[in-house]
């Protein structure tokens, strides 16, 4: 049993949600990281680097993402049912490197997808002393919103320089990169994958105040109402109804959104976000135009809108534009259990001829149906959920597998279709489908996964000198 998470402030909390990466320390002993760091020593020498099998081979590596700081910053961020995915990499920067660039990471198993609400993290764990001349890894902070380099690098290079047992957690798009390695020895970082599973409706965090601005305390200014929105989606609080906002603002702002700086782009959509109803026909043009930058941020903005969007956003999901289908899609998964009523239409929209249109559907089926889904919806739900098991494309039927597992025992009847899909071409369609089958949690669905996973156990012990 874990011992119990040290939960983060809101002071942590803001920083995270303006910055994109928070530091913790575990408190260890030097000799649990250097054996850690001897493991990998040993592991690149005789196999070379075993990737996602770092964990199997090394299983105390467990026990860093275990301890109560750790896991109390990962519920913060993530919420308490957050899952570690089954993509990890041994990061090796050996001496004399010349480091990389910045770049964002593209998502394993999934088609790339850039969400600015957190639902995806990467942890980086130090098992040895990183100076910084050792080749830390440096980010820029703030730069997970951002889509261009241009504006990312207006950010300044933070090298996340720590002792062993140094963990940072990142927002998943945060632009990051390794840094030369300068010094004479070597420095491994272990990258491992989370996500949530579960939309917020009360922080997971020890939280005095409900008020952004409160905690804000100036502590910036680039994106007041960016910032502002993420904090209240923590909360599970609906956007978009400020009033009194003329017609003539609401112009101006979506013709903003063709301004040649994205900051200013982003702080358009976002204001067009929190205006409320009386922005949504204007936004609705918008996502129905010729351009597809200002049609991403029409959808961020009618995503913050919330209820008001929706029937709009309704109509657009069954439009005859792959593009805005797809914007559609994606609005009103990210809308969340406000979004209810388009369950039936995100249904139809899980077997569109478009493959994107289909994953957004079936993340947004995922996403809404285990907030809020009708008795009437459900068994359609479910239903389509397990056809897309089988779309010819592997990010849907990832999504399809994640989006079963969120629906928990409701997925039940999923449960032959599940256990094909143990056997799928692709290894996280196949982590996913043991997920669901986790979160079925039925005596069927846990026997099936049990004798699963004891025949496809890895047995780290043995290797070609010690075969029994």
């Amino acid at each position: 049993m874990k011992n119990q998470a040290v939960q983060l402030t809101d002071e942590q909390m803001r920083d995270f949600i303006i910055n994109g990466y928070i530091t913790i320390k575990t408190d260890f002993p030097p000799s649990f990281h250097e054996d850690i760091f001897q493991h990998l020593d040993a592991m690149f020498e005789h196999t070379g680097n075993l990737g996602n099998n770092v964990l199997p081979l090394i299983p105390e590596i467990q026990q860093v993402f275990d301890h109560p700081v750790v896991d109390g910053a990962m519920q913060g961020v993530l919420g308490e049912n957050y899952m570690m995915h089954p993509h990890r990499y041994c990061h090796y920067n050996p001496e004399g490197s010349g480091g990389q660039g910045f770049h964002k990471d593209t998502y394993e198993g999934d088609e790339q997808i850039r969400r600015h609400k957190c639902r995806w993290t990467m942890a980086f764990y130090y098992p040895q002393d990183v100076p910084e001349d050792r080749g830390p890894t440096a980010v820029l902070p703030g730069s997970q919103y951002y889509d261009t380099s241009e504006s990312a690098h207006e950010q300044p290079d933070i090298s996340l320089c720590g002792e062993a047992g140094t963990v940072t957690i990142v927002h998943y798009d945060l632009w990051h990169r390794a840094t030369p390695n300068r010094s004479d020895k070597k420095r491994y970082m272990l990258k491992f994958l989370f996500s949530r599973l579960d939309e917020p409706s009360t922080p997971s965090w020890q939280s005095d105040t409900a008020d952004w601005h409160t905690v804000d305390n100036g502590a910036g200014s680039d994106h007041p109402e960016l910032w502002e929105s993420q904090w209240d989606w923590y909360y599970g609080k609906e956007n978009g109804m400020t009033n009194g906002v003329s017609s003539s603002e609401v112009k101006n702002l979506v013709e903003t959104l063709q301004h040649e700086d994205e900051k200013i782009r982003l702080n358009a959509a976002y204001r067009l976000g929190r205006v409320g109803e009386a922005a949504v026909p204007t936004l609705n043009r918008a996502l129905h135009g010729t351009s597809d930058s200002i049609r991403n941020y029409a959808g961020y903005a009618l995503s913050l809108t919330g209820t008001p969007a929706v029937p709009k956003l309704i109509d657009a999901l069954q439009g005859t534009d792959d593009s805005v289908r797809a914007t559609a899609a994606y609005a009103l998964a990210d809308i969340g259990k406000a979004a209810a009523e388009a369950i039936p239409v995100l249904a139809h929209a899980a077997k569109d001829e478009s493959p994107l249109v289909r994953r957004h559907a079936i993340e947004g089926l995922g996403i809404i149906g285990q907030q809020t889904v009708a008795d009437t919806d459900l068994a359609q739900t479910v239903q389509v959920l397990t056809e897309g098991l089988t779309d010819e494309q592997y990010w849907v039927r990832y999504n399809a597998a994640r989006s079963l597992a969120k629906l928990g025992p409701l997925s039940e009847p999923a449960l032959p279709n599940l256990i094909a899909q143990l056997e799928d071409e692709n290894r996280y369609v196949r982590f996913h489908a043991a997920l669901a089958l986790k979160h079925i949690d039925t005596p069927e669905a846990r026997e099936v996964l049990f004798n699963h996973l004891l025949s496809t156990r890895w047995c780290a012990l043995t290797t070609r000198d010690t075969p029994y």
